[in-house]
């Protein structure tokens, strides 16, 4: 018997998390699970080509991914999560198996999958299939790469997400000013750039200084708050009053959150040329400028040189 895929984990963890009724990480359950299927060390002890983790760990973390987009799974602080009430539900049902198929009847993962560009509606289709059913000759090898990296991409994404999201504010506003820095705002030097929050500095969290002398200036709003917890009109009023006050011409109001219609119509509107960062935007230029993730593998892939065969 091999490790069992990611989809067919997706119960035994479930159920798992289910019986322990508190927070969890995966290295807790790990165990509980492998006893479960009756997994022996040889099996446990399997690593992935590139030697870093084992088979049964990469493969139950992909399994509590997939759950927790579905809305069955919810994180609750660093590297914890618990079961929902729509997945206690689900294992009351007491399927055969539990799998992509399954998860997409739950609008939040067909959802989450659009909306990380994993597929449109027939792509998601042929996703949602078991993994052995699936039509691997469907898409060409480069294509099948591309989406792969795709995924990873979104699942990163998302848990940059969550570990910004569990932050203290000092934290998190601290994180904005080494994005930007790496970014390049204040000429990348990271004496240009401060962070302000509870100093009572007239309702900004941070500054950057685009020149040495500081006559062009760039101030920051970090409101770390919850998914679902979006900013609203109110919030970007008070920061353009205090840029205002501050007779800046310019500024960046980031969240990890999202923000409402209204939200985003009173910062258009504005004289003063306020952006506005949302999660999705944030998790992106961390993964984009290294922020918060290192680089675990580098692909090389080659393609035939016409140019060498050319006359």
């Amino acid at each position: 018997m091999s490790v069992p895929d990611y989809q067919s984990l997706m119960q035994p963890l479930l159920r798992c998390a289910v019986r322990a009724d508190r927070p969890v990480t995966i290295l807790e359950l790990q165990d509980v699970v492998a006893q479960d299927l009756g997994l022996d060390e040889a099996q446990l002890a399997e690593r992935l080509r590139s030697g870093k983790q084992t088979v049964f760990h990469n493969r139950l973390h992909w399994a509590k991914q997939y759950m927790t987009r579905a809305g069955l799974l919810e994180s609750t602080r660093r590297g914890q999560f618990q079961v929902t009430a729509a997945g206690r539900n689900l294992l009351a049902e007491d399927l055969p198996l539990i799998n992509n198929r399954v998860l997409a009847k739950y609008p939040e993962f067909v959802g989450w999958l659009k909306s990380r560009g994993i597929g449109s509606e027939a792509d998601t289709a042929v996703f949602a299939l078991p993994a052995a059913t699936a039509d691997a000759n469907a898409t060409t090898p480069e294509e099948r790469i591309e989406a792969a990296r795709r995924e990873l991409e979104a699942s990163l994404k998302a848990d940059l997400l969550d570990r910004v999201r569990a932050m203290p504010p000092s934290e998190f506003e601290g994180l904005i000013i080494d994005l930007l820095v790496r970014m390049g705002y204040g000429q990348g030097g990271e004496e240009m750039a401060q962070a302000l929050g509870g100093s009572g500095d007239g309702g900004v969290d941070g500054v950057v200084h685009q020149d040495p002398l500081g006559l062009d200036r760039v101030y920051i709003q970090a409101k770390r708050y919850r998914e679902g917890n979006s900013v609203g009109p109110d919030a970007i009023n008070s920061f353009i009053g205090a840029l205002n006050i501050k007779r800046a011409n310019k500024g960046l109001f980031v969240t990890a959150s999202s923000y409402t219609k209204q939200a985003r119509e009173h910062a258009e509107r504005s004289t003063t040329h306020v952006v506005l960062i949302d999660g999705d935007r944030l998790a992106e230029l961390m993964l984009r400028h290294g922020v918060g993730v290192i680089v675990r593998h580098t692909i090389e892939i080659k393609t035939l040189d016409e140019g060498f065969f050319g006359d």
